[in-house]
């Protein structure tokens, strides 16, 4: 912008053309920030839809760098705009820009509040007469509390009997580590830290040490694994509830595991490729009776048999993709029964047509995509409806969709090249073409495996801030963590509550009763007081 740093003139004209000159830039500068803030907005989206494929991981780390650009920019417009928020004004005439909107937070009922009340006193400051109370106005902020750690010492009396000199003294309390300084509310902080919000050791030391308190990577390392260690008989229940459902969906995605043997063998890194496996139950799209729950497994690598030992004792529906370790599971037994049917995902097949389209244009692959997005039209208008009526509504609307793309897709194979990536996409639906139309025999089976999807995501989160798990016991460790985390949350419970509950009982709990403390079925001690009352 010009700056006219010497005496203004005194020509009313030249004065009014440098005042439009300086409005006019104010509108450039603050019209460029929303405009790039458009333009991120639309190529964020657009990578998210092609999260899929070799390049996914390319796209993700893309997305995430945009996705910084944006909260910097955006933050440049908020520090250029200090209006008040809209839900401040009392009237409901305010007009808000459109270029900017803000969002009043949410709180929850649970969430303390205090009330200041502001008194004029008891007599007229104008005239001295008496005040009569007619109403009030109340405003609300939202303060943070900063978390505080304290130390909670114990001290257990000894006594000696006055007659026969006996000592007395009561029993040390339980803790949830043997011999450690952590309490439950600690550790449960600690590991809902470290695999929910992703925060490295490294980073939570240096918490602590802004809160008066140094304890040593080492020290976490050491309550985090001992903290999972007590856990892992629960984690087992839930992998074991699971796997007993009758419907599921499935997912994996690599995870980095230091393997000091690799270097050893010459190879530099010392890095291996393990897998964290995930199977969800979640009956909620079809309105099912069982509660949501999620279980995962590490395991050294990616071979068939390790989804074959998870799903040694499932009978059922799977959705998966078409990873070839699944095929074993679909084969009928000696007996000649199948035990596991295949759902596939035709959110798969519509991304490796959209693939198509985007790098070729082809009117073959745009005419695919319309008529797989009329069937996911019908699924918006269903999703939690009883499965007998999505049966329904599938077999009025969806099975005759099908039956055309399929006669559609035989009928394009004979006039595209056979090796082309068209043609690959076609013979995808074509040879699995019992699991694809499953979902329309079945109400309960879903048109996708994208719940399973996002039930990967927070490892795919987590694992681009710890970078690779230290052992094959470490990878284990972020399985059994994250079922116990991620399934709590299914529950619609605070992780952190349930966690810190949950270690301060389970080792006085009985195993015959573990069940008691399966996310679905937890109730606080306070709860549990109350009932007792």
């Amino acid at each position: 912008m010009e700056r006219h740093l010497g005496p203004l003139p005194d020509d009313l004209e030249t004065l009014k053309g440098i005042i439009m000159a300086q409005q006019g830039e104010i509108v450039r500068l603050s019209a460029s920030p929303r405009a790039l803030v458009q333009s991120l907005r639309i190529r964020i989206a657009r990578l998210q839809k092609q999260k899929f494929g070799a390049s996914s991981e390319k796209i993700e780390r893309e997305t995430e760098q945009l996705e910084l650009l944006l909260e910097d920019v955006e933050i440049a417009i908020a520090t250029a705009d200090p209006s008040p928020e809209s839900e401040e004004h009392d009237n409901g005439d305010a007009v808000v820009s459109p270029q900017r909107r803000r969002g009043r937070p949410r709180v929850s009922d649970a969430t303390p509040r205090e009330r200041i009340v502001l008194d004029p006193g008891e007599a007229c400051s104008a005239c001295g007469g008496p005040l009569r109370l007619v109403g009030e106005d109340v405003t609300e902020i939202l303060e943070f509390i900063a978390a505080k750690l304290k130390v909670v010492e114990t001290a257990r009396l000894k006594k000696s009997c006055r007659h026969c000199e006996t000592m007395v003294q009561p029993e040390a309390p339980s803790r949830p580590v043997p011999r450690g300084m952590a309490g439950p509310e600690l550790l449960a902080h600690i590991l809902v830290s470290k695999f929910d919000d992703h925060i490295p050791l490294y980073r939570q030391n240096e918490i602590f040490a802004r809160q008066g308190v140094e304890i040593p990577r080492s020290t976490l390392i050491d309550w985090c694994g001992q903290a999972v260690a007590v856990l892992r008989p629960l984690a087992a229940l839930i992998r074991q509830e699971v796997v007993g459902a009758d419907l599921l969906h499935a997912d994996d995605t690599p995870i980095q595991v230091l393997d000091p043997r690799l270097r050893q063998a010459g190879k530099p890194r010392g890095v291996k490729e393990g897998r964290i496996w995930t199977y969800l139950r979640d009956p909620r799209p079809w309105g099912g009776s069982d509660p949501p729950a999620v279980a995962y497994w590490f395991s050294p690598d990616r071979k068939g048999i390790n989804p074959q030992t998870h799903l040694a004792q499932f009978r059922g529906i799977l959705q998966a993709d078409a990873y070839a370790g699944f095929r074993d599971l679909y084969k009928p037994d000696a007996t000649g029964t199948v035990r596991v049917r295949e759902a596939a995902c035709w959110a798969h097949l519509r991304r490796a047509f959209h693939d198509v389209w985007k790098g070729s244009g082809s009117t073959i692959a745009r005419e695919a995509l319309e008529q797989i997005g009329e069937l996911y039209d019908i699924e918006r208008q269903i999703t939690g409806h009883p499965a007998p009526y999505r049966l329904a509504i599938r077999q009025e609307k969806s099975r005759p969709r099908v039956a055309a793309f399929h006669a559609w897709c035989e009928a394009q194979l004979t006039r595209i090249p056979g090796k082309g990536e068209l043609a690959k996409a076609i013979r995808y639906a074509l040879n699995r073409w019992a699991a694809f139309t499953l979902f329309v025999e079945d109400g309960r089976v879903a048109i996708d495996n994208n719940p399973a999807e996002r039930a990967i995501r927070p490892v795919c989160v987590g694992r681009k801030n710890y970078l690779f798990a230290g052992s094959d016991a470490g990878g284990d460790n972020i399985a059994d963590a994250m079922t116990l985390i991620e399934s709590a949350k299914l529950s619609g419970i605070n992780p952190h509550d349930y966690l810190a509950d949950v270690l301060a009982r389970i080792n006085e709990h009985k195993m015959n009763r573990l069940h008691e403390l399966l996310p679905w079925n937890w109730k606080p001690v306070t709860d549990l007081h109350k009932q007792a009352a």
